[in-house]
């Protein structure tokens, strides 16, 4: 199937009255020219319908963007909150270590599982109903966890928590970054941050509530709670305008011909996978960072925690990280992120800083590794991909992301026993940034689909 734009496109209003053949439906010019065989039947119509005026007021944009952050911000206390709270669990159902720190990350191979289809989802369906359903879905999951009488089921409600949770990030990302498509890093840089925050006070508030009311089941409702009530509020305040916006299929200078036809390309499979290996080596150091400050280095416990705090304060340059990206090459501003993290890596692991040091180095990995290298990526691999194709862009990336994050710390400590936490430090922090940032070397960025469009300017 052809998917360039019909020449004749623009004058489908005289085709609509034409006595020679049946009446073809015709959308309002203000809204981007939409190629009708390049994309699925069903989205795009749809889509157009619901947009008659092409693009939302400022404000009703706005207000969608702040409430969808919002939700992504309780998506992060979500996840945050099991961790405070994993010894008080452990101890009452009498989890072992490994079994306790599987249950911990277990959430993130449920968001593995969502991502792909997730991604077909958003492409088929509203994406405001696939948020709605994902919001439910993860905070069902939530208020489930307490009830658990064994380990297994808890297993099951950890695992429904984080499907819901991949399918709203899938449907997040390409909402945001079909809404913002020239702006798509920093878009999904507010993300990030708005993320950040909750992993930042996530923990605190969990604890809070599980003091005030005498037991760690409490934060675990509060916050699904909070989770349902959100739902009904997106439902109302946030505009189908924003979340089912179609964009052109044509650029400044032309049609996306010159990309591939298929979403798993050569770019987008490249960076997918450069994905993955930045988040074993990412993931791999935040789960045994606190561990290795105080098993190696003799540091305690509270100076361990503020020392991983310093990780999600870097995490805020998400804003300026996702500005810096729409604004030069990149895949160079990727390549660079990945080598300074493997830097880093050398600096905690190889070196052991003292505390003041490390502080100031997982500040920075938390700049480079959470605050560029994951909304340029996130970005990138819809960039990757015509502009109908975002959908299964962004659940390819929440698959690769948080697929290779679910075992990060499984393999870690497997390769501490062996070979040490420096050698363990290098291959896993060091060797695996420095894996993603030549996968990158691959990536051609004059494929992308804002190639047009930046030679435009």
């Amino acid at each position: 199937m052809s998917h360039s734009t019909p020449s004749s496109a623009g004058h489908a209003p005289a085709a609509a009255g034409s006595a020679t053949g049946p009446a073809v439906p015709t959308y309002p010019e203000p809204m981007d020219a939409i190629s009708m065989d390049a994309i699925p039947s069903s989205p795009a119509p749809s889509r157009v319908k619901d947009n008659p005026e092409g693009m939302p007021t400022k404000v009703v944009a706005a207000v969608s963007l702040g409430v969808l952050a919002i939700t992504f911000m309780l998506n992060a206390m979500d996840r945050q909150v099991f961790f405070p709270l994993l010894g008080t669990i452990s101890k009452e159902y009498g989890f072992s270590l490994q079994a306790g720190g599987l249950l911990a990350t277990i959430f993130t191979l449920g968001m593995a599982i969502a991502g792909i289809p997730a991604g077909f989802l958003v492409e088929r369906f509203s994406r405001k109903a696939v948020l709605i359903v994902s919001i439910v879905i993860y905070s069902l999951g939530t208020l489930a966890t307490p009830l658990a009488s064994s380990w297994g089921d808890m297993a099951v409600y950890r695992i429904i928590s984080g499907l819901g949770e991949g399918m709203q990030a899938a449907a997040l990302f390409a909402a945001v970054g079909a809404f913002f498509h020239l702006r798509r890093g920093l878009a999904l840089g507010i993300l990030g941050f708005a993320f950040g925050l909750g992993a930042t006070f996530g923990p605190a508030l969990g604890i809070m509530f599980a003091g005030q009311f005498g037991t760690w089941r409490a934060p675990f409702m509060i916050f699904g709670v909070l989770g349902l009530l959100l739902a009904v509020v997106v439902a109302f305040a946030v505009s189908r305008k924003f979340t089912e916006r179609a964009i052109s299929l044509t650029g400044v200078e032309g049609s996306y011909d010159y990309m591939p036809d298929r979403a798993y390309n050569r770019n987008s499979l490249a960076i997918a996978a450069a994905a993955g290996c930045g988040s074993i080596a990412l993931y791999g150091f935040l789960g045994l960072y606190p561990t290795f400050l105080t098993t190696q280095l003799g540091i305690s416990t509270g100076e361990s925690a503020v020392a991983l705090s310093f990780v999600g304060l870097g995490g805020l340059a998400g804003l300026l990280g996702g500005w810096i990206g729409d604004r030069i090459n990149q895949r160079t501003l990727l390549i660079v992120s990945l080598a300074v993290m493997a830097v880093l890596g050398v600096l905690i692991y190889q070196f052991q800083a003292p505390f003041a040091w490390q502080c100031v180095f997982a500040c920075l990995m938390g700049v480079f590794g959470t605050g560029v290298f994951f909304p340029n990526m996130n970005s990138a691999i819809q960039r990757a991909v015509r502009p109908h194709q975002v959908g299964r862009a962004a659940g390819l990336f929440v698959t690769c992301y948080y697929g290779s994050a679910a075992f990060s710390g499984l393999l870690f400590a497997a390769l501490v026993p062996s070979i040490g936490w420096q050698g363990a430090g290098l291959l896993q922090v060091t060797v695996l940034p420095l894996a993603a940032a030549a996968i990158m070397l691959i990536v051609r960025t004059p494929l992308f689909n804002n190639a047009v469009r930046a030679t435009g300017h």
